[in-house]
């Protein structure tokens, strides 16, 4: 099936934007995207028109529109994992007063598609929809670890082992030793790997047939968790996620 190229490029345009790029000038698009600014110009107008792309009238810079919040929030909702996750989600943060997330795989990434603000976590780097590397993400590894053999491998081959961190695993042999051991321990751990001064721990949602549908993650500051509480809260992670691979064994279908 043919690409429009019309379509590709205006998509290629959203992609620009991210946490860390909330606004760009129509030149900066166009030098980013090696194409002529009156093009440029075209696509942004349309994108403009149905609301997927505002421009800020102070300075002019153009950024993500209101539609795709909501074109976001009816995929979500529509998440069986997520409506069944929720109430674990709210135990978990009330139980470690920590942020946790729920995430699923999506293509050759993690992405958060719940949270719940911890009362006593200061960490606010994260968002629903946020994207996450698989190799220096809680949530990212534990997904990748309980796929097949064939799906590991295919998203492994060519992988940009981005180096977030100093601690970040930045090649295949090491990481592929990460992945042995978050299956024989049936959690993941992320080490200040992607955020300085932050450590996480995963555990794994399977369904009925033992495929992995989803993870959870507590976020903790290593300097306010130590290791022996960062151990409880493992402990209550796997139960929680053990109860509901229980219940999503009959009841989510992708």
């Amino acid at each position: 099936m043919p690409i429009i190229q019309s379509v590709e490029r205006a998509l290629k345009i959203l992609d620009l934007f991210d946490e860390h790029t909330s606004e760009l000038k129509i030149t900066e698009i166009s030098e980013r995207m090696d194409l002529h600014k009156s093009t440029v110009h075209s696509l942004l107008k349309t994108l403009h028109e149905y609301s997927y792309i505002d421009q800020n009238p102070d300075n002019g810079k153009y950024k993500l529109g209101l539609k795709l919040a909501e074109r976001g929030n009816v995929v979500i909702s529509n998440m069986d994992i997520r409506k069944v996750a929720r109430k674990n989600l709210l135990e978990l943060s009330a139980k470690t007063g920590q942020t946790v997330h729920l995430g699923i795989l999506d293509g050759r990434e993690g992405v958060y598609i719940d949270k719940v603000e911890g009362k006593h976590s200061i960490i606010r780097y994260s968002r629903i929809g946020r994207r996450l590397p698989l190799h220096s993400t809680a949530i990212g590894k534990v997904i990748l670890a309980f796929q097949s053999p064939n799906i590991i491998q295919r998203l492994l081959e060519e992988y940009p082992y981005q180096q977030q961190t100093t601690c970040t695993i930045t090649n295949e042999a090491v990481f592929q030793k990460e992945i042995e051991k978050i299956q024989q321990q049936k959690y993941a751990v992320d080490d200040q790997e992607n955020e300085q001064g932050v450590r996480c721990v995963a555990v794994p949602i399977f369904n009925g047939t033992g495929k992995v549908l989803a993870a959870i993650s507590i976020s903790t500051l290593v300097s306010r968790v130590s290791e022996q509480e960062l151990s409880v809260f493992i402990d209550l992670l796997q139960t929680s996620c053990q109860e509901l691979s229980e219940q999503m064994r009959y009841g989510y279908e992708e």
